[in-house]
């Protein structure tokens, strides 16, 4: 388990601004893959401006899938820089999904945690192609999270990332936009930090089955978990 004890230690306008990174430092990339200065939208303007830090935040909505009446709920905790939600995601969710979630049993509701601004931006990325493409993007994003999150070099990582948002059939500006929006990004950290709070999230992956947490677990073990709680 990925532990969030580091994470708690950042505050929210420390990641926020790490996740800006994008924008004020001029990460883009041109047609031919070279980088490029992207233009400050109106968003990096509004965080200037006096009104924007009382301005509300607009509202993170929740990554579900499934029956919205099951008589199970499932919160899933996780980063996607965190190898070990990744492996969770190849070796339980397919399952989960298939057996439970897609069969009307299982509500799954999918919280993304940040670790470090690269999990931040693959979440914003994610988010870009709107609820009917999330889910299958998060796939890409854990299936190719050695390749995207191994780099030291921010330009390299924010490539990649827009390499699977146009895989995904998003183009250039759609995605800069998303990744150049500092109103979302402090949102996004803002819901991070309250629903990690209130639900005590320690580490990551965290599986919260109606109320009781739990830590990373083998399919074997969630399945019996679920199975119980379903009668």
């Amino acid at each position: 388990m990925m532990r969030l004890s580091m994470a708690k230690k950042l505050a929210l306008a420390a990641l926020t601004a790490a996740a800006l990174a994008i924008a004020t430092l001029g990460f883009g990339t041109s047609g031919q893959g070279s980088m490029t200065a992207l233009t400050p939208n109106a968003a990096m303007a509004q965080e200037t401006t006096p009104d924007a830090a009382t301005a509300p935040l607009p509202e993170v909505p929740e990554l579900v899938l499934g029956n919205a009446d099951a008589p199970v709920t499932l919160i899933e905790y996780a980063s996607y820089t965190c190898p070990h939600c990744a492996n969770f995601h190849e070796t339980v969710f397919k399952d989960l999904k298939k057996d439970y979630i897609d069969s009307g049993k299982v509500k799954f509701v999918f919280r993304e945690v940040y670790f470090d601004r690269y999990g931040l931006w693959a979440s914003m990325v994610a988010r870009c192609g709107g609820e009917t493409r999330y889910f299958g993007i998060s796939g890409m994003l854990y299936e190719q999270q050695k390749e995207w999150a191994a780099s030291d070099d921010p330009t390299k990582v924010v490539e990649s990332l827009k390499k699977i948002g146009r895989t995904a059939g998003m183009d250039d500006a759609t995605i800069d936009a998303c990744l150049g929006d500092a109103v979302m990004a402090q949102a996004l950290v803002a819901k991070f930090q309250e629903t990690s709070t209130a639900d005590k999230v320690e580490g990551t992956p965290t599986l919260i089955i109606n109320g009781e947490k739990y830590g990373n677990m083998s399919y074997e073990d969630l399945k019996k978990i679920l199975d119980e709680k379903l009668g």
